[in-house]
């Protein structure tokens, strides 16, 4: 009788899913179920945001505020990082402390300044959500549980992935009209005087070292960084080098939304000190200002812009006319 009763749930359960599939086709894959779970405000203790809150599609999956703002508009403590371009990475936050998607996905759910939504809950509602229940059933072949629930986040954000910028056109394709002549006197800056290279380099532009770029003193600038989970004094002011696919539209910049545009940002790096004079721990790699012109610092930040998908390419055109 257990088994026949267990049977039937599950038949019920896949009935209701394909009835409610039929009314909102959508592909019975992973990526789709993780799709729909990122864009759902189910996840979050009021309902009222979900991880695309603050991870807008239309700016590379980060957010346009320097500070996120969570349930019942609590304000987070760090900058919104895009969520695209994830597959290759091997530590997630700024401060590294998971290591792997799967890890991450599951820790806004849970924080109170976020989503603030416990995991039992949160499979407590799934689990009781015809649509949900039907659709885990039919993807997994089990119930929502925590470990198939971040699977499925975790899934979908391994399809975020760009590659078809025109920086990408220029040099994978030969299309020397893909990019500007400043945008490829940046890329040569960018390898040489501007010694970006030595912090972002592979095919998303990054590393997976901590850098402390010299934004900690203890002042004002009070975040440690990964220090924060290591407790160690050699990590402080140490952050995750991000990605740099797509930055012309994902600003505000640093982990904590400090500078508004890539040109702050370059004005940072040419000379820091002007800017933080009293900063603890940075690299020695920024202890001699870089020298950039104006038009080296005009041709850096094209060959930044090079780095958009061309999916974002109208939204680039309305944010830079």
């Amino acid at each position: 009788m257990k088994k026949f009763c267990i049977i039937l749930f599950t038949l019920g359960a896949i009935l209701i899913f394909s009835q409610s599939a039929f009314k909102n086709p959508e592909p019975l894959t992973a990526a789709a179920l993780g799709r729909k779970l990122f864009f759902d405000p189910i996840l979050s203790r009021t309902k009222k945001i979900s991880c695309a809150s603050c991870h807008k599609e239309e700016f590379a999956f980060s957010d346009t505020s320097a500070i996120s703002l969570g349930v019942h508009s609590r304000k987070g403590v760090r900058n919104t990082p895009s969520a695209m371009n994830m597959s290759l990475q091997v530590a997630f936050f700024w401060d590294g402390r998971a290591t792997t998607l799967e890890q991450q996905a599951l820790i806004p759910l849970q924080n109170p300044i976020e989503m603030d939504l416990p995991l039992a809950t949160a499979i407590w509602r799934l689990q009781n959500n015809a649509y949900y229940k039907g659709a885990f059933l039919a993807v997994f072949h089990e119930a929502p549980n925590a470990v198939n629930l971040a699977k499925a986040l975790s899934v979908f954000e391994r399809t975020l992935e760009t590659g078809d910028s025109p920086f990408d056109d220029w040099r994978l394709n030969d299309n020397e009209a893909a990019v500007s002549e400043s945008a490829k006197r940046g890329f040569a800056i960018f390898n040489t005087k501007g010694r970006c290279i030595q912090c972002h380099f592979g095919p998303d532009f990054n590393d997976v070292e901590f850098r402390s770029i010299g934004l900690y003193d203890q002042k004002t600038l009070l975040d440690s960084g990964r220090a924060c989970v290591t407790k160690k004094e050699s990590d402080l002011g140490r952050f995750k080098i991000g990605a740099l696919r797509n930055v012309a539209i994902t600003a505000p910049y640093m982990h904590n939304g400090m500078f508004k545009t890539l040109r702050q940002v370059i004005d940072y790096y040419n000379n820091p000190d002007k800017i933080v004079p009293h900063s603890i721990n940075r690299d020695t790699l920024l202890n001699t200002p870089m020298g950039l012109t104006e038009q080296e610092k005009t041709d850096l930040e094209s060959f930044l812009v090079s780095l958009t998908d061309k999916q974002f390419a109208g939204k680039l055109k309305k944010m830079r006319p």
